[in-house]
């Protein structure tokens, strides 16, 4: 009994180090960030990503009845950002300043660890913004038209599955450095924790797909498996080529490019979710 309760708590103090390191939400828990912890935490990244998502959606009800859509739009979108501390908006810029330098391998890498911004971090970065503020007011738009419902699927599964690919990255594909960063912590990563994670992706998807599917009209296509199916099999398909793309270039990844893989994966899920609804 003491044995099963500490591995609850060991489990329950991953979690809250997963929520503390990939939201600003506050959680006034002291937690050792041992590499234990470090390593079990990734398994609840999709489960971070829903409450992101949930909080996402709120604000964007919440906004579509008091603003019209492209201040809205803004607004949400700093919401996004101030959610989430900017932590891997920092790592595209340094990824996009290490890559698209076209440097030898071990310079991209200074380059990526220097923690000032390049002139291709900036230009990567406002175009970035730019093409995830167009597509939420798109979605804000279509709230104030049509209701909110199909747009709630949009911002709470992305989320989810942009962060269960990170998992998937630190699981699959070596780490760059030689020397330790913060990247390095997750090294210890294992098959099992992506299966935690994969598992907390699929329920989660599935549970706000069945809410969703009664109310909303633009969900009746999709039945309670095929949605997170399908997202799992295009998030995998479009991050597995960029995060190739990464490797190559460098040799493996880093924590910079993982946070760079998260944001990537959001607005391109928008972007093709977009088109398609």
């Amino acid at each position: 009994m003491r044995t099963a309760r500490l591995v609850l708590l060991d489990w329950l103090r991953a979690c809250i180090a997963a929520f503390q390191f990939l939201t600003r939400l506050p959680i006034p828990v002291q937690i050792a960030y041992t590499d234990r912890v470090f390593q079990r935490s990734v398994s609840f990244y999709p489960l971070a990503g829903f409450v992101i998502g949930l909080l996402l959606v709120l604000a964007c009800q919440g906004l579509s009845l008091i603003l019209p859509p492209m201040p809205a739009a803004i607004v949400l979108l700093t919401f996004w950002v101030v959610l989430t501390g900017g932590l891997h908006l920092d790592g595209l810029m340094d990824t996009a300043d290490g890559i698209l330098s076209h440097r030898p391998r071990e310079q991209m890498l200074e380059i990526m660890k220097d923690s000032r911004v390049g002139a291709m971090g900036v230009i990567v970065c406002v175009l970035h913004v730019l093409l995830k503020f167009s597509l939420l007011y798109t979605i804000l738009e279509r709230v104030q038209m049509e209701g909110w419902e199909g747009a709630s699927l949009l911002l709470t599964v992305v989320p989810i599955w942009s962060r269960w690919f990170m998992v998937a990255a630190i699981c699959g594909w070596p780490y760059a450095r030689k020397e330790s960063g913060l990247g390095s912590l997750f090294r210890g990563v294992t098959k099992w924790h992506l299966a935690f994670s994969t598992f907390l992706a699929l329920v989660t998807t599935m549970l706000f797909t069945y809410m969703c599917e009664p109310i909303s009209t633009s969900l009746h296509v999709f039945s309670i498996f095929s949605v997170p199916i399908g997202f799992a099999i295009v998030t995998f398909v479009i991050g597995w080529v960029i995060a190739m793309y990464m490797s190559r270039k460098l040799g493996g990844l880093t924590g910079d490019t993982y946070g760079a893989l998260n944001e990537l994966l959001e607005v391109l899920l928008l972007l093709g979710l977009t088109a398609i609804l």
